[in-house]
């Protein structure tokens, strides 16, 4: 059955519909779901596993028109773009820890396709407020940015100064802003990295008395430049015995601006391949077009495991999917295939399997060629856990040789789980590997590599060398070096 989407209403609305969709992927990410009384819940909802991100985006140009009070203009933005939402916020994470139906038209036709267990559920709350972004910056020259600025604390009972809003560190709500609101969700554009930052930032809030900074963008580059090795993790905030934590104006700014950061973009552009894989899956679900006997909204399926993939992690593996499809052999044979295995982040005892096949006489693609190719990645997970005992999860991913594909490729996904394996499966796998030899060939190379979320910063500077006794002297005297400074272990340069 297709599943249809709402796009988003209002032009931010649909501008956080895409970037959700593009940050949390197709399959996750549904704008303006409906309670059970056919009522909105929220602009925008976010589920995977345990994890539900709910979005409540609001616009009002009161502080883009003229006037002469801007404290009197800037209660009542507040209090119709932020406090509104806030409150009507909390209503709906009651109602999703209820248990009640979420659906996805106010008809109530479809219900939220991806399942929500109330027992479990941990629920992040994220107001986007538009509208004071340009009345920021004319407040003061001296303004690096037209983001609001926030502090969670007690919240006081005096009214706001403009442009800064206390929010109460015991239910927070995070608050972003026209600002900041795509830096956000295009830079921790994974349902991992968003999540690990809210969890960080709710951590800290909890952890301090006060939390304040001038931007949420600020905070951004605060936690992507605090790093614990010890938990493997990015955190915001100081030691426990500090009661309170400002995070200075501009740190965003900075962090951007820097090599370290644009070094890491670069490095990070191969990893959208590893998205588009999962985002075709996503397209052919929600159309009701997919193919197989697996359901990925109910199921932890293979894209539900590529999902669950930090942006770093994304960057290696494909680079290794790239480097497999271009050390595809160049044969004539009329079948060949190549199979690679990688790791995965989210279960040091999971792996991937990546498999190519050419075949030069498919028959038909969907009901011979495919089936023939599906059967064979299941035999290479089969295979992989035959060579690697430990391994208690393969996701499989196969797809025509790029190299002799032409214009038309297609990729079969899979998942093999090994909680009942057994010797006698294994010994069904080990006779349906036998001619093939996944994984026990001799040409079979194993490679280990250790990366960073931030690459190491190459210089621009020449390489030193040593210089020989025998070289002439770099400094131009026309003499062996050794004779012209009779220094026997010669010099760098």
């Amino acid at each position: 059955m297709e599943i249809k989407k709402s796009q988003g209403i209002t032009a931010t609305e649909k501008l956080l519909a895409d970037l959700c969709e593009q940050s949390f992927l197709k399959l996750w990410s549904y704008p303006n779901p409906c309670k059970d009384d056919g009522k909105e819940l929220c602009d925008l909802i976010v589920v995977f596993e345990d994890t539900v991100l709910i979005f409540f985006d609001r616009e009002s140009n009161r502080l883009r028109q003229s006037h002469s009070d801007l404290p009197t203009a800037w209660r009542r933005w507040k209090k119709e773009v932020v406090d509104k939402q806030i409150t009507t916020s909390r209503g709906a994470e009651r109602y999703i820890r209820s248990g009640r139906e979420v659906f996805l038209d106010p008809s109530r036709t479809l219900t939220l396709p991806v399942p929500i267990d109330p027992t479990v559920v941990r629920v992040h709350k994220i107001v986007v407020a538009h509208g004071a972004k340009e009345a920021c910056l004319a407040q003061s020259p001296d303004n690096v940015s037209g983001s609001l600025a926030i502090g969670y604390g007690d919240v006081p009972s005096e009214e706001d100064d403009p442009f800064f809003v206390h929010l109460d560190r015991d239910d927070p709500v995070h608050l972003l802003d026209s600002e900041n609101l795509s830096i956000i969700l295009t830079e921790l554009d994974t349902i991992y990295d968003f999540v690990s930052y809210l969890d960080a930032k709710v951590e800290a809030i909890k952890r301090h008395r006060l939390v304040c900074y001038c931007g949420e963008e600020d905070v951004l580059a605060h936690y992507l430049g605090q790093y614990d090795k010890k938990t493997k993790k990015h955190w915001i905030g100081a030691e426990p015995k500090f009661d309170w934590v400002h995070i200075g104006e501009g740190e965003w700014k900075g962090f951007a601006a820097s090599s370290v950061y644009q070094t890491r973009k670069r490095a990070d552009e191969p990893s959208y391949l590893w998205d588009r894989l999962i985002q075709i899956t996503s397209e052919n679900a929600l159309a009701g077009t997919l193919q197989g006997s697996g359901d990925p909204f109910r199921q932890r399926s293979a894209i539900h495991w590529m999902a669950k993939e930090p942006r770093f992690v994304r960057r290696e593996l494909a680079n290794k999917i790239l480097e497999a499809m271009h050390r595809f052999p160049e044969n004539d044979a009329p079948i060949v295939r190549y199979v690679t295995l990688m790791p995965a982040f989210h279960d040091d005892r999971a792996r991937y399997v990546f498999l190519q096949l050419k075949v030069t006489n498919k028959g038909d693609y969907e009901t011979e060629y495919r089936p023939r190719r599906q059967a064979l990645l299941e035999i290479a997970c089969g295979a992989a856990k035959l060579k690697w005992p430990e391994i208690n999860r393969v996701i499989g991913i196969a797809i025509d040789a790029p190299k002799y594909a032409g214009d038309i490729n297609s990729e079969d996904l899979a998942v093999m789980e090994f909680d009942e394996w057994d010797e006698t499966i294994a010994d069904q796998y080990r006779e349906l590997n036998r001619d093939i030899k996944f994984f026990e060939t001799g040409t079979m190379r194993q490679t280990r590599k250790r990366f960073r979320e931030f690459p190491s910063v190459r210089s621009d500077r020449p390489r030193r060398r040593k210089i020989g006794r025998n070289e002439l002297c770099p400094c131009g005297s026309g003499k062996k070096y050794k004779r012209c400074h009779g220094r026997s272990n010669g010099a760098a340069t």
